[in-house]
């Protein structure tokens, strides 16, 4: 039996590119490896600027503002991976899920959001779509309101469990007030903590990249307390960095119940190799707890990590986003 027909754990892909989507895409579809696929800023910034494949429509749109142009890119290839994942959405709608984010710029900006969330969902027109909202203050407004209207949301750059739950709270009202079989996912950023940290670990005499995981565990049992089917809890940034760790670590770590992992290209071919292909065993809620009391003892300070990550990551998809705007302009 399989992964997600024993536990629900869906792998998505975390890559959009469109020569990609016209090859290894639909191979790695049809034979169950993935069952979802999601985008971001910084990888549509590299796919259009790396690509010959754009070349083309490139030239026809030329006359265009830089973020016409992009739209125009964008839309078009989350068109195509949504229709090539409509058979998986057909056959269980908790999946078959590409997502576009919205413009990083408006991440404060609640208004802007939801009326980006609504046009952009409205472009694409197709049901298997999710709109990508960055989890900040702004953006649980947005979120609650787009889910209100029937719009499936992936939430992202959740880094704290405070921002987990509070996903969560937007995410449960909205879905419960559009009285329809909206989707959710909340995107809890993991390997980013154990980069950030890790050399802090070794010199606390701490065990290294165990942060990420045990972090990620504490937001899954809070996403879980909601009890709504509709919501699942997503793992990103899952891809590894140098050779210290096997490069499927942090799907093989994080194979839950009802959850998600979108994991780039080479993480997801490495883990059909060689990864762990049954279910982890999850710390409970008293051994997250007793791991982060450790850190305090130590005096690693949680909220300045989770609002350095969260600076951080909201920062690079906007110069992502900038760069890119910047080339399609020329």
């Amino acid at each position: 039996m399989s992964l997600k027909e024993d536990i629900n754990f869906s792998l998505w892909c975390d890559f959009i590119e469109r020569d990609f989507l016209e090859n290894k895409f639909q191979t790695i579809i049809n034979d169950k490896i993935i069952h979802g696929a999601t985008s971001n800023p910084a990888i549509f910034e590299s796919s259009i600027s790396n690509s010959t494949a754009y070349r083309q429509q490139l030239d026809m749109l030329k006359a265009n503002e830089p973020k016409t142009i992009y739209e125009e890119l964008a839309v078009r290839d989350i068109k195509r991976a949504a229709e090539l994942l409509k058979p998986l959405y057909d056959e269980d709608n908790n999946d078959g899920f590409v997502s576009l984010e919205v413009d990083p710029t408006l991440c404060d900006d609640a208004q802007g959001t939801i009326e980006e969330g609504l046009r952009l969902n409205s472009l694409i027109n197709c049901e298997n779509v999710m709109i990508k909202v960055p989890a900040t203050k702004a953006g649980y407004i947005a979120m609650k309101e787009l889910t209100s209207q029937g719009i499936h949301v992936n939430a992202t750059l959740i880094f704290s469990v405070e921002q987990a739950i509070a996903c969560a709270k937007a995410l449960d009202a909205g879905i419960q007030e559009s009285n329809k079989d909206t989707k959710a996912v909340i995107s809890v950023f993991v390997s980013r903590f154990d980069r950030l940290c890790d050399d802090l670990f070794s010199n606390k005499g701490l065990k290294r990249s165990t942060l990420g995981i045990m972090n990620a565990t504490k937001c899954y049992h809070e996403i879980n307390k909601f009890e709504n089917e509709n919501i699942r809890t997503l793992f990103a940034s899952t891809g590894v960095k140098g050779d210290e760790l096997a490069p499927s670590y942090y799907v093989d770590n994080l194979l839950y119940p009802n959850s998600v992992n979108t994991a780039p290209l080479n993480t997801i071919e490495d883990w059909v190799s060689d990864g762990a292909k049954e279910a982890s065993k999850i710390p409970t809620e008293v051994e997250c707890d007793e791991y982060f009391k450790e850190l305090k003892k130590v005096d690693i300070e949680m909220n300045k990590i989770y609002n350095q990550l969260l600076t951080d990551g909201l920062e690079a998809f906007k110069v992502s986003f900038a760069d890119l705007l910047q080339k399609l302009a020329k």
